[in-house]
């Protein structure tokens, strides 16, 4: 194999760099930032080990190995040194492999005497002239002008541009394969040609139902928008409305009128991301390939090498990401995390869902997407039946400045596809969880949503007790593992499909993403988005000759604090001002969503000022939409997951079989499964632990999952969401 030259190198990072930077302003110093990334590459003895590594004779003298692995500040000092503006470009080298430092700790580091040293040492031996001299035309100075935060988003565009150069390059070199496997050469004209064939297909078949005419009249009127210049547009659509292909439709139409480069589609839930692929998929033919699906739950044995490095930096036309994938990337400081960045630039960036996003975090994530769109040649397309209210007015200057609704109220969408209605609670009065058994034992065909876990199982007893008939009720929670909910939901379709009795208590997490339709649903008393979602689960297709039935009840017990809890006394507030309220008007969500945020402390971790400040680093610490400091994931003894195991002991862990073993895991306390790996009740097996139970009985039970308190150390009281 030919040796690739560091000079050979660093002059292609340095091209690629410059080709990927979205902006013209940071064309020249991208150019610069690859050029210059492994300047300390340069130095004597780093040659001498690369030379030794490679199988030529040298002589390694006696050096501090921590820095003789440091090969990135030199290349950080050296553009200090052309100018002390480019402390982007300068920030950027310097992570360039452990990631954007915070500026303080950057500052302490290229300080350091030893550090300084290390440009020396790689000037002496001699680095080109011409990789000395900076590009023409190298000044960020105009920059210095922006507002903070845009500059801070700049600078992590400038680290994604290199950090994915580099890696392409390294890459190209060591595995030429992989490049064939990015590329897959379709267009998203072919991708928008490919959808109108399939839609126009499907219309035409289609029998002529109210169901179908809104459909029709939803995407005529998306396409009929997609001209518009680039901005913020809202999809609002009920359940059953089509959106799913109508924002692909309309995301596709607007990319090519506009040049964008890609479709972006982020959705809070991995079971709608699968679903939605599969949508995509079918649509697009023979261009189905197009379509990445990125998120830790991908099925190992369905995903092609197509995907697998396709996902690592989204070069692809159509991707299909986690809300958390997409937003917590925007605020990363890793390479392997921030090396998409610049292909989100100029896309359609389509929200799934986006009531989801968390009412702490929305200053920061309203920033960021707006930034998108003002400097780097984004839309946003805020898609949900429950639309939040993400407008700019007085009391929410956070908001975007302008969002356009797709679908004009002519069409009176919600209006035409109402199927449930909604039974309110009288004022505060509670509702018993013995009075509720007795109501869920009496239908056929019902779900009932509670609030905690302890309350579906107390629930599921009663309800077994009164039919007198074990095993006829069905239970769903987080505490049982994907593999066994999912055996679950078979069976309730199993059992819809024989005409046999359904019963099934759950937590909201039925409401996310689960495909399930009943005539009626108990709800306990909530946010508007949650009763929202229970509503979608009732009469979900219109088969019902009349309306299903949401019935809202008052629970005994109350949600967990935070913002469920303040959900829950905003919806209370509305609904005493407005007995009436319509659960499923727009209107009712805008100032349902006005209050929620009005309430919410949006900044409240001051994210907003670390990135002023240029604290990367503990800006990627705080900027979670799902906090994982505090839960850990267990494997689960359920049917199915021992073979998985035994690959783990003989082989180790790998990329598939770490994720195939995701099926089979349940999320707990980090001090708990601390605990239980203490009193042996766990073990790790390669770093993944892996739950045994208790001595005196099993404590997942086939039923419930998890069993607290057979466990004997796990409080009863300690929330794990759903």
């Amino acid at each position: 194999m030919r040796p690739h030259l560091l000079r050979e190198h660093l002059e292609a990072v340095g091209s690629l760099a410059e080709e990927f930077a979205p902006r013209e302003d940071m064309k020249v110093p991208a150019l610069a930032t690859g050029r210059w990334h492994d300047l300390g590459k340069y130095r004597r003895h780093f040659q001498f080990r690369i030379r030794k590594e490679n199988g030529f004779e040298a002589h390694l003298e006696n050096v501090d190995a921590s820095t003789d692995r440091d090969h990135a500040t030199a290349g950080a000092l050296w553009a200090l040194g052309v100018d002390r503006g480019l402390l982007p470009v300068a920030m950027a080298i310097a992570g360039h492999h452990g990631g954007l430092s915070d500026l303080e700790k950057f500052k302490e580091r290229v300080g350091r005497p030893e550090k300084k040293a290390l440009l020396q040492e790689a000037l002496t031996p001699g680095i080109p002239e011409d990789l000395r001299v900076p590009p023409a035309g190298l000044s960020i100075a105009p920059l210095l002008k922006l507002p903070p935060h845009r500059l801070e988003f700049w600078t992590r565009m400038l680290f994604s541009s290199l950090c994915d150069a580099d890696f392409l390059d390294t890459e190209a070199f060591f595995d030429a394969t992989r490049g064939t496997e990015r590329r897959v050469g379709v267009t998203l004209e072919q991708l928008a040609t490919s959808l109108r064939a399939f839609m126009d297909k499907k219309q035409s078949g289609a029998p002529d139902t109210e169901v179908n005419r809104v459909r029709r009249e939803v995407l005529s009127a998306v396409l009929a928008t997609a001209p518009s210049p680039p901005g913020v547009f809202s999809l609002t659509v009920p359940t059953g409305g089509g959106k799913t292909l109508a924002s692909m439709a309309f995301a596709l139409e607007h990319a090519r009128a506009h040049g964008l480069r890609r479709v972006i589609v982020a959705i809070p839930y991995t079971s709608i991301i699968e679903q939605s692929t599969a949508v995509y998929r079918e649509a697009f033919g023979a261009h189905g390939s197009a379509v990445i699906e990125h998120h830790s739950a991908v099925d190992p044995l369905r995903e092609t090498a197509h995907n697998r490095v396709a996902s690592e930096n989204w070069d692809a036309p159509v991707v299909v990401t986690t809300t958390v994938q997409l937003l917590e990337s925007l605020f990363a400081n890793r390479p392997s995390a921030c090396r998409k960045l610049h292909n989100i630039a100029h896309s359609v960036i389509v929200l799934d869902e986006a009531q989801t996003l968390p009412p702490a975090l929305l200053t920061t994530i309203l920033d960021g997407l707006g930034t998108l769109v003002e400097d780097y040649g984004c839309s946003v397309v805020i898609c949900t039946a429950t639309q939040p209210a993400l407008g700019r007015r007085p009391d929410f200057p956070m908001g975007f400045p302008a969002v356009r609704e797709l679908v004009p109220p002519e069409v009176r969408a919600f209006e035409r596809l109402r199927r449930v209605k909604v039974q309110w609670p009288k004022g505060r009065e509670k509702t018993s969880y013995a009075e509720l058994a007795e109501a869920v034992a009496r239908e056929r065909d019902v779900l009932a949503v509670v609030h905690r876990r302890d309350d579906a199982r107390g629930l599921y007893e009663q309800v077994e007790a009164l039919l007198g008939n074990p095993g006829t009720t069905l239970h769903l929670s987080a505490l049982m593992c994907p593999e066994h909910r999912s055996s679950v939901l078979a069976r309730i379709k199993a059992l819809k499909q024989r005409g046999e009795p359904v019963r099934l208590v759950a937590t909201q997490l039925v409401e996310a993403g689960v495909d399930l339709d009943f005539r009626v649903v108990y709800r306990s008393m909530a946010g508007l988005e949650a009763l929202a979602q229970a509503a979608g689960r009732c009469n979900r297709e219109g088969l019902l000759e009349g309306l299903g039935e949401l019935r809202v009840f008052e629970a005994e017990t109350e949600p967990p604090r935070g913002v469920l809890q303040t959900a829950l006394g905003v919806a209370r507030t509305m609904l005493t001002q407005r007995p009436d309220l319509d659960l499923f008007a727009p209107e009712s969500f805008k100032r349902y969503f006005e209050r929620l945020y009005a309430t919410a402390v949006s900044d409240g971790k001051g994210i907003q000022d670390m990135r002023k400040a240029l604290r990367f680093e503990a800006v990627s610490e705080h900027f979670k939409l799902v906090e994982d400091t505090w839960s850990a994931p267990v494997v689960v003894p359920y049917a199915g997951c021992e073979p998985l195991l035994d690959a783990l002991r003989k082989l180790g862990p790998s990329r598939d079989r770490l994720r195939a073993l995701q099926r089979f895991t349940v999320t707990v306390p980090r001090k708990v499964r601390e605990a239980w790996v203490s009193r042996e009740l766990a073990r790790f097996v390669a770093d993944t632990v892996v739950f045994l139970g208790p001595e005196h009985g099993p404590a997942y039970d086939e039923k419930f999952g998890l069993v607290p308190t057979r466990v004997g150390i796990l409080d009863p009281g300690v929330l794990i969401p759903g």
